[in-house]
């Protein structure tokens, strides 16, 4: 530190403070949001920390200080014990035997004309008929008439009797079981699944959409003057879904054959809610995918929304759209099971 000019020390502590706090995020999967919703908020800046250190890391190698160690550190700690925040290659060995899934939350398909743009609802539609998925899962959807996708089969779930917001799951194989997972009246969100025929097998699709977490896509948040309400809100939102992660995996524990877990988890990939739900499942971006993997249209890559598979599947290929039809990216994946 004597060796160092003024601004260089300055930057060092923060360096130093970033770092520390960078290192403390990698305990985040093990600590639910019961014991400290809090420390869950943590979760949602892991990419950011992890930029900042890259950068430290950067400007003191230029610099060649060995202050460089204190980023490097906690950098290498990351790259074995933390979920990849860059992937740097992909599975591209897709076959026709392939079932083809994709996972969209397509915000109402614009119903509250959130988006400045026109026909969206047709545009999603029309991507989704390019696409050609064999299964969809829709989060956010939206029961009227001109918003129907067209497939031979599916089951479409309403939150209220009265209402036309709700999840869906669309099939090109029948459905021979369906049912929805209640979290209560209190939030808009929720669980379906359907159990779906496809020649000798039954395959299990969950689509969940676990709590919102109430983040504006072209809003500061936390830099508003309203930043402590929505800190106070997100700690009650983390704990809501861990609740709801508990109601998932208490009845995912009664399906044992071949299982797809789709959805927006409205968390990322370091944190207890994915760590819980991916356990003893493959993660098809980490098995395919390449890149950041980013699936919510905000300033700093977030991927909250995934697909999941039993042990025994193989991921053939993984793709995340650039399609800005929503506030979130559509994303699929091809799929196989050898017996």
């Amino acid at each position: 530190m004597k060796k160092l000019s003024l601004l260089d020390k300055v930057l060092y502590v923060i360096n130093s403070l970033l770092a520390v706090l960078l290192l403390f995020s990698y305990l985040l999967p093990y600590i639910s949001p019961k014991t400290l919703p809090i420390f869950a908020i943590l979760s949602l800046f892991v990419p950011i920390l992890l930029i900042i250190n890259i950068a430290f890391f950067v400007y003191w190698l230029i610099k060649l200080k060995k202050q460089i160690l204190t980023s490097l550190l906690i950098l290498v700690i990351g790259w074995f014990t933390t979920t990849p925040f860059y992937k740097l290659t992909e599975n591209n060995s897709a076959s026709n035997s392939d079932l083809k899934v994709m996972s969209y939350n397509v915000r109402m398909f614009n119903h509250w004309k959130w988006k400045n743009e026109t026909n969206i609802h047709t545009k999603i539609k029309n991507f989704i008929k390019d696409k050609n998925p064999d299964i969809l899962t829709i989060q956010e959807n939206m029961s009227v008439p001109k918003y129907n996708i067209k497939f031979p089969y599916k089951y479409v779930k309403k939150k209220y009797a009265k209402g036309r917001f709700g999840m869906a799951i669309y099939s090109k194989y029948p459905i021979i079981n369906k049912g929805y997972i209640e979290f209560g009246a209190e939030t808009s969100n929720g669980i379906i699944f359907a159990d779906i025929k496809r020649n000798n097998d039954t395959i299990r699709v969950y689509n969940l959409h676990l709590q919102s977490l109430s983040i504006k896509p072209n809003k500061e948040n936390f830099g508003e003057e309203n930043s402590q309400k929505l800190i106070k809100g997100l700690k009650v939102n983390f704990k809501k879904q861990a609740y709801q992660t508990a109601l998932f995996l208490t009845h995912e524990k009664q399906w044992r054959g071949k299982k797809i877990v789709c959805g927006d988890f409205n968390n990322t990939a370091y944190s207890w809610v994915y760590n819980q739900i991916s356990k003893n499942k493959k993660d098809a971006f980490l098995e395919a995918g390449k890149g950041f993997g980013k699936t919510f249209n905000y300033f700093f890559p977030m991927r909250i929304d995934f697909i999941l598979t039993d042990k025994s599947a193989n991921i053939n290929h993984f793709k995340t759209y650039s399609e800005k039809f929503s506030d979130h990216f559509p994303i699929s994946t091809r799929i196989n099971w050898q017996d």
